[in-house]
């Protein structure tokens, strides 16, 4: 049982790491300082950044979850 909430806790852990790695900067620094008027004007894609904000989230919770269950199982 235990082997098996660990094996899920590292799937898990590696999706978390995936999801925040995929994201992209909030503040781009110098870039985006020159580039804030274009994106407010003409929009900024937005799709792929909401997903992984949402799969990340969840990976986050279920992760937390997982390290109780094994914390409270050992």
């Amino acid at each position: 049982m235990i082997l098996a909430l660990k094996i899920l806790l590292i799937i898990c852990s590696l999706v978390l790491i995936a999801g925040v790695l995929f994201q992209s900067g909030k503040s781009a620094g110098l870039s985006g300082a020159i580039d804030g008027g274009a994106t407010a004007f003409f929009g900024k894609k937005k799709g792929l950044d909401e997903l992984f904000g949402k799969i990340t989230t969840v990976a986050a919770i279920v992760f937390m979850i997982l390290a109780l269950a094994i914390a409270g199982l050992s």
